[in-house]
């Protein structure tokens, strides 16, 4: 970087809000923004997670049945949202791992305005433009030509899963860390096929509690979506 990064803004708790979270694919909310969310719910904030992507690539392999495999995932989120006191899911179901064309990213890009003009949030949340992984890319794009279409004047924040950000804001979820980690481990599907993922999706949150108080042990980074 040729700038100097700035001092994020630290928060004990998010503000009160309706949040609306576009999640990739069923493990990212919990990865990203899990311990957010459940700040949220805690303080009675109504939430709801759009999972997008189908998620059946998580089983490179082929070894299961894909339709099954597509509703073993949905469960698992289900059973992970539960943890986080998250319980609103949809499930979009579109093909993950390739670059829409023309043509279906504006359609996407309109149920997705839908959305947001159903849901009336406060609060958008969802992957942030330089996550590397096409699913995670994609979709940041599509909610951003989305909120411009709207008009949407909330708060819309990017969260990271797999590419670390420059953060402008990081929540404190020191005390829901707990119930991240057994959120995380509903993702059985996904802890099975990738070695040691709790512990790496973890990672990133461990050293954003740098920028934290003294006894903070996670936080969770956000920059303008």
């Amino acid at each position: 970087m040729s700038e100097r990064a700035p001092l994020p803004e630290v928060l004990a708790a998010p503000e009160r809000a309706r949040v609306l979270v576009f999640s990739p694919h069923a493990d990212d909310d919990v990865i990203g923004c899990g311990g957010t969310l459940a700040l949220h719910r805690d303080q009675g904030d109504p939430v709801r997670v759009v999972v997008v992507f189908d998620g059946r690539r998580g089983d490179p392999e082929g070894r299961f049945d894909p339709r099954a495999y597509i509703e073993r995932r949905r469960a698992e989120a289900r059973a992970a949202g539960a943890l986080l006191g998250v319980e609103d899911y949809a499930f979009w179901d579109y093909p993950e791992g390739h670059e829409p064309g023309p043509g279906e990213f504006e359609a996407a890009v309109g149920r997705i305005a839908d959305e947001v003009r159903s849901f009336r949030p406060d609060v958008v949340l969802a992957p942030w433009i330089g996550e590397h992984h096409i699913d995670h890319h994609t979709l940041c794009r599509g909610v951003r030509e989305a909120l411009a279409r709207v008009g949407f004047t909330g708060l819309a924040l990017g969260f990271e899963v797999w590419t670390p950000l420059v953060a402008t804001r990081i929540v404190d979820v020191t005390r829901v860390l707990d119930r991240k980690r057994a959120a995380l481990a509903e993702h059985r599907s996904q802890l099975e096929e990738i070695e040691g993922l709790a512990d790496k999706a973890l990672a990133l949150g461990l050293q954003r509690a740098m920028y934290l108080g003294p006894g903070a042990r996670h936080g969770e980074a956000f920059r303008p979506l």
